[in-house]
């Protein structure tokens, strides 16, 4: 196929003339550039530095002082080194003369000999839990350091251990009393201050209290947090007079899912601890700050939140200044640009292949591909500043490749609607118009396979190509598998009435399934034969159609000629209205842009194919149960055009339940996967140039939505997986970002706004209709996901046909056919309850993960809906019967392979 370079096209193409049109086109950049501009703005604005903070210019009275840095926690048993911890006592020291410790294990207990250069005070603290020998071997070093250091103004025996429950308050009391006879210095505890009031009996073992104020985890606004920790701490002061009270513990998070009304994030963590520094100066509190640096190992057993009390990074740079603006998010810059640049890139390059679009679809476009940008580089930005293990790495890595999955199809989804609603000029129209009488037309062989099809049914199909306005054609039946000869035998005998343009063969047990009786007919079909043509066992043709898309191959770049696939039986179930409207979406959209590049999906019936190019490549792959798209594809990339009509000239029978419509639509999933890997180079690699860039592209972006499927079954699992830790351990199981929830609901919410927008453009169907279309499409996604696994993964299949003209199940049947979508349906509900009820339906996160789950779940309700509604009884629907001819000379009838390959 060397020479196809220099043939001309079928229709109009944009020329490079016209492409650098589409660069130079001025509502092109000013498109690209406005919505650019608008988003730039946006990020902005949301990323102003907050001014109307109160500044502070004091000392800070004291830090919990935690020097754990990256790879580093008591749990794994790294501590910090020497010059870990003298560098962080030589930076908290610049801003105060007093740090509390928690614990003397490893280096921890130099703390204070280190400090001391620093003339900084130790509250020294040991770790206590439910381990009595571990308790026991704490106890005795905390004293030996707080004996030989002066800097140690204080012991802490603890930290909330009766908020922990790991020791009764008797106990805890009596290691306080061991640490005070052994000590020259004041012993205390830490508790929350619910815990000092629930326990007035602590008090009496201490030499002062140390309470922890922390209103982020009671889910108090932060705008009345500091009042409230006043209150709290007033409360401790008011119940235990003349006893002194230290502030062990008070602050805010810069980061964390929302507690209540309590929200997390550095501007407000800057502002709370600003207010407090402000009131602790005047009132000469003692406190602790929680805490001086991040700590990010807390989070396997707090929660995110935990990881974000520090002032400090866990690099140790600051969060933000004790005076002058706070700034949210501070690398802002170099994402808003590099997305803002991203999306202008994108815009231009899709924009000048298509100059015609007019002004609102160009700026709709635009600023959609921004806004895509912008909330997928949002989400890595956070990524960026969020602390994560290896195991939370992958996971969030494999969430933000699933998002960039999801706005790559957004942006696809985008232009074809722009291009669609938007385009003012066709590139590549076909109109077809039958050949003039006397026109010298080539012959064509039309083959017809079945596989235990109703005879009746055939019957009318022959009957119909019989009636064909058309001299010089050739049918082939191919019954292949059939074993019971009464139903191929009465077609065979049709056959041989119709005379001798009609032949029969019959081939038993076959392999290659239909591709293999296909292969056959094309071995048999009569040697002056220049057209094939393949068509469905069920389809009633135009007589006309062969005389109108026959004169399309008077191009030698033609390969193939296409016109959709249309049914005739839409009116006799509310279920075969859905299926009707549901593919015509397809054929009425998707085909009529891709036939704009020249990649229309071959579907394998109403087609023509050169015989000639079907014999260069081999014929049909057997390999493949979608034999008819595989062969499309393997002639666009010999260089063949295929031409598509939008005049339907044949009407075949849809599948007559639930159950036949999914396995359709598994078989043809499946196939595009078996395509994808086996043509994988094609769609992919730089150095394959077998097809346009356009065709790549409606090949990949025409399939993805499949695999979106198949991601959905996935995030699916994982939901329900990640749900029931919700439910059941609310600490170590968080809500998900919203950055990682947003997503899906915006995808599915755009998806329904691009399916009515588009069939109100295209297709000839009322709202109901198009909502009926909508709905089963959405019944299958969960069939189509399990197909794109097992697709990507298996390489067989049986082929599975679909059935035809049988009789629609019971209702129970019904439900029995959407078991698996069933079940899956009750479990994500019992999810989205369980959560709901269990987190009170409480924080925007919250909310929102059920608001994902209620959206995953519309697919499997969809699903249980349409094969109940398909299980309804209906009236008959109105066949279109064709009358056979008058009887023509009886004609040979092969009634074998063996006979057949005979004549």
């Amino acid at each position: 196929m060397t020479h196809l370079a220099r043939l001309r096209p079928i229709a109009p193409r944009v020329s490079p003339r016209q492409t650098r049109a589409g660069w130079r086109h001025p509502g092109t950049w000013l498109a690209a550039l406005g919505a650019a501009g608008a988003t730039f703005g946006i990020w902005a604005a949301l990323n102003r530095p907050v001014t109307n903070l109160p500044p502070y210019r004091g000392e800070i009275g004291g830090f919990a002082f935690s020097p754990f840095h990256a790879g580093e926690s008591p749990q794994s048993g790294i501590y910090p080194s020497i010059a870990q911890i003298r560098s962080d006592l030589a930076l908290v020291a610049k801003h105060t003369h007093d740090i509390r410790t928690y614990t003397v294990q490893g280096d921890l207990g130099q703390i204070p000999a280190l400090a001391a250069p620093y003339h900084l005070n130790v509250t020294l603290g040991a770790w206590i839990d439910q381990h009595p020998k571990a308790n026991e071997a704490e106890l005795k070093k905390v004293v030996k350091v707080a004996n030989a250091n002066a800097d140690v103004k204080a012991v802490m025996v603890g930290n909330e251990v009766i908020l922990r429950r790991n020791l009764t308050v008797p106990e805890l009391a009596a290691d306080i009393e061991y640490v005070k006879k052994r000590v020259h210095v004041p012993v205390s505890t830490a508790e929350p201050w619910h815990v000092w009031l629930h326990h007035p009996e602590l008090a009496k073992s201490v030499d002062f209290i140390t309470v922890h104020l922390l209103p982020y985890w009671e889910g108090v606004p932060e705008k009345d947090a500091v009042q409230y920790a006043l209150m709290r701490l007033h409360e401790v002061e008011k119940r235990f007079p003349g006893k002194k009270v230290v502030i062990g513990e008070i602050g805010w998070p810069s980061d964390g899912i929302d507690i209540g009304a309590a929200r997390a994030s550095r501007v407000l963590q800057a502002r709370f601890l600003r207010d407090f520094f402000n009131i602790a100066q005047k009132q000469h509190l003692d406190y602790f700050v929680m805490e001086a640096f991040d700590q990010p190992w807390k989070t396997s057993f707090e929660g995110r939140a935990a990881g974000y009390w520090g002032m400090w990074s866990l690099d140790r740079q600051a969060k933000w200044s004790l005076t002058g603006p706070v700034q949210q998010n501070r690398a802002w810059l170099a994402w808003a640009l590099g997305s803002t640049l991203l999306g202008f890139l994108v815009t231009l390059l899709m924009l000048r292949t298509r100059p015609d679009i007019r002004w609102p679809g160009k700026l709709l476009f635009a600023a959609l591909v921004q806004g895509f940008g912008a909330a997928l580089a949002s989400l890595l930005m956070t990524m960026g500043e969020t602390y994560l293990s290896w195991s939370a790495a992958a996971v969030w890595a494999t969430l933000a490749a699933g998002q960039a999955l999801l706005l790559f199809l957004l942006v696809a989804d985008s232009f074809d609607l722009v291009e669609t609603l938007f385009g003012r000029v066709r590139m590549r129209h076909f109109e077809p118009v039958p050949a003039a009488p006397g026109t010298k037309l080539p012959k064509v062989s039309l083959h017809l396979a079945i596989c235990n099809e109703p005879p009746e049914m055939v019957k009318q199909t022959l009957n119909a190509l019989a009636a064909l306005d058309y001299e010089n054609f050739e049918v082939l039946v191919i019954d292949n598998n059939t074993k019971d000869p009464a139903v191929w035998e009465p077609v065979a005998a049709h056959c041989a009435r119709l005379g001798k343009q009609f032949r029969f063969f019959t081939l038993g047990k076959h392999p290659g399934y239909k591709a293999g009786a296909l292969n056959f007919a094309l071995r048999e079909t009569a040697p002056d034969a220049e057209i094939v043509g393949v068509l469905d066992s069920d389809y009633i043709v135009d007589p006309d159609w062969l005389r109108c898309m026959v004169p399309a191959f008077a191009d030698p770049n033609v390969g193939f000629t296409q016109s959709p696939q249309d049914y005739r039986d839409n009116d006799g179930s509310l279920f075969k209205r859905m299926m009707f409207w549901e593919y015509a979406g397809f054929f009425h959209i998707g085909m009529v842009n891709r036939n704009e590049r020249n990649a229309v999906i071959q579907h394998g019936t109403m087609t023509l194919i050169r015989k000639a190019a079907l014999d260069a490549e081999g014929g049909w792959a057997e390999w493949c149960i979608t034999e008819d798209s595989e062969l499309g594809l393997r002639l666009f990339r010999e260089g063949y055009e295929a031409v598509y009509s939008k005049r339907s000239f044949g009407r075949g029978v849809m599948p007559d339940d639930f159950n036949a419509f999914r396995k359709q639509r598994y078989r043809w999933a499946y196939g595009a996967m078996r395509i994808s890997r086996r043509h994988w180079k094609a769609f992919l690699s730089p150095f394959d140039r077998t097809l346009t860039i356009g065709q790549r592209w409606h090949f990949v972006t025409g399939w993805l939505p499949w695999i979106g499927d198949a991601l959905g079954l996935a995030f699916l699992m994982f939901g329900l997986a990640w749900s029931a830790g919700l439910i059941l351990d609310p600490v170590r199981f968080e809500f998900p970002i919203l950055l990682f929830m947003l997503p899906s609901i915006g995808l599915f919410a755009f998806k329904i706004v691009q399916i009515f927008a588009l069939y109100a453009a295209r297709v000839p169907c009322g709202v109901g209709d198009r909502l009926g279309a909508a709905v089963a499409g959405l019944a299958l996604s969960h069939t189509i996901g399990k197909a794109v696994w097992k697709g990507l993964f298996t390489n067989s299949l049986p082929f599975i046909r679909t059935p035809k003209m049988e009789n629609a199940p019971a209702l129970v049947q019904g439900l029995v056919m959407v078991r698996e979508e069933l079940i899956l349906l009750a479990l994500t509900w019992a999810a989205l309850l369980g959560v709901g009820f269990g987190h009170h339906w409480a924080t925007p996160e919250s909310r929102l993960w059920c608001a994902v789950l209620f959206t995953q779940s519309l697919p499997y309700l969809a699903s249980v809906l349409v094969s109940i509604i398909a299980s309804m009884p209906a009236k008959a629907p109105k066949r279109t019967r064709i009358k056979a001819p008058a009887l023509l000379p009886q004609s040979r009838m092969p009634i074998s392979a063996r006979t057949a390959a005979g004549d």
